[in-house]
This record gives C-alpha cells, structure tokens and sequence, in this order.
C-alpha cells in the first residue's frame, strides 16, 4: 500500500503557484524599477485600467476566456503525460473554420443555429488537427511534442496561403465578415455589462467548460483510466485500460477547446478571419496550464491572471514597455518549474 503524502508536502505543491506569483511580479517590479520608474504607480494602474473599471474588466475577461480554453487544450491530455504544444496550430484552424462557415451561411438562419455551427466547425477543425498528432504518436510513436511544433508551422502556411490567396477581401488581410447571425452577443448588449468591451457569453462557456473537464478527470471512471494511463501506462495496460483510445481521446478534446477559444475571439470579437489574428494566444494557453499544474479549475485563476497582465500591459504601454510583463509571464512558469523541482528534491 502506498503511504499518504504528508501534509507538508501537500501544502507546499498548493503554495508553488501563489509562490511563483509573487516571486515573478517582484521580479517585474525590480525590471521596472531598473527602467526608471515607480513600480507601485505602475501597478496602481494596471489595477485601475483593468479590473477598476467597467471597460478594462471585460477585456480581462475576454483574454481569460480564451486563455481558460486554449489552456484546458495543453492542460487535458497533460494528464496523461503528453505534452501538447500545438494549440497554436489548433487554434488558427479552428478560427478559420469558423469565419469561412460564417461567412457561407444565410442571414436568415436562426441565430442559435448559426453560432452552433460554427462553433462546432472549430471545434472539428481544433480536434482534428490536434488528432493528427495523436495519430502519429500510438501507430508510429512520434513524440507529440515536435509534431505538434511541426503542426503549428503547418497550420499557419494553410491559413496563411488560403487567405491571400483565395478568401481575402480584395486590398485586405482578411476575408468576409461572418453573418450576423453567427455573432455571439456581448455581455454590453444584452446587459449592460462591462462597457463596450468584447466580453461575450463564451466567458460562461468556457467556465461551464472547466468545470465539466474537472468533473470528468477526476469524478468518472473515465478521468480515472486517463490520469491511471499517464502515471502507470504499463500497469494501466495490464488492467485493461486502452491507453490508444485514451491518448487519441485526450488529444482531439484539447483541440476541440481550442477550437472554443477561436469561436470566441471571430465570433465574439473579430468577427473575420485575418492575419494574426491568435497572436500566439496558442503559446500562451502552455504557460496557462503550466501555471495551474494542469487542474481545470485552477485554469480559471491562472488565465484571469494571463489576462490581467495582458491587457494590464496594454494599458500602460506608454510609460513601461509591454515586453516587461512578457518576461513576468516567463518568469512565473520558470519559477513555477524550479520550485517544483526543488520541492521534489527537499521534501
């Protein structure tokens, strides 16, 4: 029989995040302080700017809402020791479905109708492309991590070479708008809410989203089979778990989250596929998940930070660079490693 882990050590992986957190942000504060300016006044701000006002609040929710999704696409098959890098790649398929099926459908398709079905075209299209490496790793056991890197790249010259080539709008970057019916209403018109920002009702999707992913991962037979094929593949095997089904299901559920963040940025936001449009949200969904030690439903407090500093960075882009809150991103996954590895290493 396994022995418990000791509370102390329990206490101590609850505490890395919160400790990765602070370390970081006196980290920036330092940087900041280095560029000659007051880092208390630049963090007054940001807070301010952000969750101090009506207009930056919803922005920070529409980041994290993104984030919370492309966050569960690394976060999910995480739990069974694969490493998926490639929501990048998954996120940029799943925006372009969207926008080309928006585009092509009729403005007198019921509303309901029209976000349904371009929500699903990108999340078929984030699932496949993810499966794509799911596929290679169980028949040919390429490692997921360069295919997936490879699947990025990939992704980007389809996208890129159907759009300039064939669906751009003549002297654009972008292609048709999607119909109005397939726009997914903000919280601003139908409630009132958070000022004319972009946060829209994926926010409550994508919550409802966590949720049921940590339902399912650690409430099912189901989640059990797939976190028991990630610790013990082999005496996962032997107990008769199909860890081939597992590794295929893990992938294509986190390219199908993908493919939610990239209906919430052309519905709910852009309204159109363009040029960089993900903006490398993709790679910033592996320091979500990071951050939240894969656990959906720390993902929810770890993209409300990512979103925080993002937009927060935006707003004070005039007086401190907004690289410097790109190096606290990077420090806080660093931090995150380290101290989990000299956690393992004392206790």
């Amino acid at each position: 029989m396994n022995n418990p882990v000791p509370m102390h050590r329990k206490y101590f992986r609850i505490f890395i995040p919160l400790l990765s957190l602070l370390s970081a942000l006196c980290l920036g504060a330092l940087v900041i302080a280095l560029a000659d300016r007051d880092p208390l006044m630049i963090f007054q701000k940001m807070f301010y700017a952000t969750l101090g006002s009506s207009y930056g609040m919803g922005q920070v929710l529409f980041k994290m809402t993104t984030f919370i999704f492309v966050g569960l696409a690394v976060a999910i098959p995480f739990r069974l020791r694969l490493f998926n890098i490639g929501g990048e790649g998954q996120l940029l398929m799943g925006a372009f479905a969207a926008a080309l099926t928006g585009a092509a459908l009729p403005e007198t398709i019921p509303s309901t109708v029209a976000i349904f079905l371009c929500t699903l075209a990108a999340m078929t299209a984030g699932a496949c492309w993810a499966l794509l490496a799911g596929v290679l790793k169980v028949q040919y056991g390429v490692n997921e991590v360069i295919s997936t890197i490879m699947l990025n790249f990939i992704a980007q010259g389809i996208t890129g070479y159907l759009l300039t080539c064939h669906f751009a709008l003549p002297s654009t970057v972008h292609t048709t708008p999607v119909t109005a019916a397939a726009t997914i209403p903000t919280f601003y018109k139908v409630a009132g809410w958070f000022t004319n920002s972009p946060a829209n009702f994926s926010t409550i999707v994508a919550l409802a989203t966590a949720l049921l992913c940590w339902f399912m991962m650690f409430h099912t037979r189901f989640g059990y089979e797939m976190r028991a094929t990630g610790l013990q593949p082999d005496a996962a095997r032997y107990g008769g778990i199909n860890a081939t089904v597992h590794t295929l299901t893990a992938m294509g559920t986190g390219g199908a989250a993908a493919g939610l963040g990239a209906a919430n940025i052309i519905l709910g936001y852009k309204h159109y596929y363009e040029a960089g449009a993900t903006s490398g949200i993709g790679f910033t969904g592996i320091a979500v998940a990071l951050l939240a030690g894969a656990h959906p439903l720390l993902l929810i407090l770890s993209a409300l930070f990512f979103g925080f500093l993002e937009y927060g960075g935006l707003t004070v882009n005039s007086m401190i660079p907004k690289e410097i809150f790109m190096i606290i991103e990077a420090a806080t996954i660093l931090l995150v490693i380290s101290f989990t590895a000299l956690g393992k290493r004392l206790l």
